[in-house]
């Protein structure tokens, strides 16, 4: 396949899981996406697939249910149905059916500490995480608004160290253009505190000043909006222990909840690209109220 059919292709798909993303509390009309995006729906279902891995239906069912699963802890007042509502399904029966073959129980047995076991098993499926002994009771996020970011990226399945050569590729790829200045983001599609880990899209990304000319790297658009910024320090394995205690101790409590914006980390210190495995970064989880 030729390289401009490539990034054509790579363009496509990244435009379906914007559209998937900026529209999931609503229905999707995957017709007028092939329209807008001039494709037909069975390649535009192809590209999906060769892109991500699973097809865009199993996308937006992971989606939703990661949204859900969120929502079901963070909006105490709000009722089984209406969160079922919130995310796209038409009655409380289809959902919870969705819902237990995800994650193994229904939505109130999920609700009333049912998350605790699940999350603590994905949690131990990685020993540097469940090895960590890091605290984060005592971090406190600031809470900022983002401009929406450009950037240069390699996707990568799984969250794991093989990350490590996402990033060596992305780091080469700057080394071969001369980039100097240049900012690193780690950005998740998935949530890995309730994906299993083998399954989740992380994405290695710089942001550049300047739109390089003739990149033979793809572009994708990191989304503006309020985020909850913790800065923090630490070695691999934290980052994952963090992301729990984020999303199942310090948004629980909190008064927000989470959006279907993916959540990110800014480097200052990349833990895949140090020999010493650890890190210096700003994590940012979209919020609101």
């Amino acid at each position: 396949m030729k390289k401009d059919t490539i990034q054509q292709h790579t363009k496509i798909a990244n435009d379906i899981i914007y559209y998937i993303y900026k529209h999931i509390d609503t229905y999707i009309d995957l017709d007028s996406l092939s329209k807008e995006l001039k494709v037909s729906k069975f390649h535009m279902h192809r590209i999906f697939k060769n892109e991500f891995g699973k097809n865009i239906y199993e996308s937006i069912k992971s989606i939703r249910l990661q949204k859900a699963a969120s929502l079901l802890l963070t909006n105490k007042h709000s009722t089984i149905t209406q969160i079922a509502i919130i995310c796209g399904y038409s009655s409380q029966t289809s959902f919870s059916k969705v819902f237990k073959e995800k994650f193994f129980m229904t939505p109130k047995e999920w609700r009333n500490g049912g998350y605790r076991s699940y999350v603590d098993t994905i949690l131990k499926r990685s020993v540097s995480a469940a090895n960590s002994r890091a605290d984060f009771s005592s971090l406190k996020p600031k809470i900022v608004k983002m401009e929406e970011m450009q950037g240069y990226y390699i996707r990568h399945k799984g969250y794991d160290k093989s990350i490590k050569e996402t990033w060596q590729k992305l780091q080469t790829w700057t080394l071969c253009n001369n980039i100097t200045n240049f900012i690193q983001v780690g950005l998740h599609h998935d949530n890995p505190t309730i994906t299993a880990l083998n399954e989740c899209q992380y994405i290695a990304c710089i942001v550049l000043e300047k739109e390089l000319k003739n990149a033979t790297l793809p572009r994708m658009i990191i989304p503006k909006g309020v985020y909850a910024k913790f800065d923090f320090s630490g070695k691999y394995g934290d980052v994952l222990k963090f992301m729990n205690w984020v999303y199942f101790h310090w948004l629980v409590e909190s008064s927000y909840e989470t959006t279907t914006n993916p959540s990110y980390a800014i480097y200052r210190k990349n833990h895949f690209l140090s020999d010493d495995e650890e890190f210096d970064l700003s994590y940012y989880i979209p919020i609101r109220l």
